[in-house]
């Protein structure tokens, strides 16, 4: 059965040499999940090849014609190009770090290459917030990303807040009355900003939630411990250290 062409566009999660002028990319896409390809000749140093590898940073969003086999672990790219030009992105040291961490989280939860078109739509939207965000709305969006993404995976956690159920159980993915058991919750301040957070539609309003660099780096530790009690073999994230040093 031969490979057939198709059209996709894609999200760039890692890339890595391979032979003298190739590499293998990791693309999230948004007709196949996640998928692995052989892109040839992009690290030449002739004139064709220049500039080209650049295509191929985490968080870049690209145009593709791509072959698919759905038997095969590595497919080849025919035709890419840029699907969206960042400004910031790629080149502007905290965009780029809070990018690193939406790159590396989405490629914890991507288990299987399957087609979630509404999950692409969701991590592209926050890549063109983050690229054309202020300060504020930029320092806040990893928690955004990190309580929206659950939703897409099913484990979202429960907007049950009130004054009542003031303890986030990250065990239990809700918000509870009696104080856990287990060293795993959140209470007073913390969660009644991630109940504020999980009420967030659109990344401007963001720029509402005031919150210091103390406390972002707290949440962010918390929402990881979250990930790790619902996903199998989540580890630990390489990128958060970082974010956290510049987002102080």
């Amino acid at each position: 059965m031969p490979d057939k062409l198709h059209k996709t566009k894609g999200i760039v999660l890692r890339t890595v040499k391979y032979g003298e002028t190739s590499v293998i990319v990791t693309l999230f896409t948004e007709l196949f999940g996640i998928q692995s390809y052989l892109v040839n000749g992009v690290r030449a140093s002739s004139k064709k090849g220049t500039g080209k590898a650049n295509m191929f940073q985490p968080a870049a969003i690209l145009d593709l014609v791509v072959y698919h086999n759905e038997l095969k672990q590595l497919n080849r790219i025919k035709e890419f190009k840029w699907s969206i030009l960042y400004r910031h992105v790629l080149t502007d040291v905290p965009k780029n770090a809070v990018a690193l961490f939406m790159v590396e989280l989405l490629t914890k939860c991507l288990k299987q290459p399957e087609s979630n078109p509404d999950l692409f739509h969701f991590v592209e939207d926050c890549f063109l917030y983050l690229d054309n965000s202020s300060g504020t709305i930029t320092a806040n969006l990893p928690l955004f990303f990190a309580l929206h993404l659950p939703g897409h995976f099913g484990f979202r956690i429960a907007d049950n807040y009130s004054e009542r159920y003031h303890f986030l159980d990250l065990q239990e993915g809700g918000f509870t009355a009696i104080q856990p058991t287990h060293p795993h919750f959140l209470e007073e301040k913390q969660s009644v900003v991630t109940s504020q957070l999980l009420k967030v539609m659109q990344p401007e309003e963001l720029d509402d939630i005031k919150l210091n660099h103390e406390f972002r780096r707290q949440l962010l530790h918390r929402y990881e411990t979250y990930y790790a009690l619902h996903i199998q073999d989540f580890g630990t994230m390489k990128s958060l250290p970082v974010l956290r040093e510049v987002l102080g």
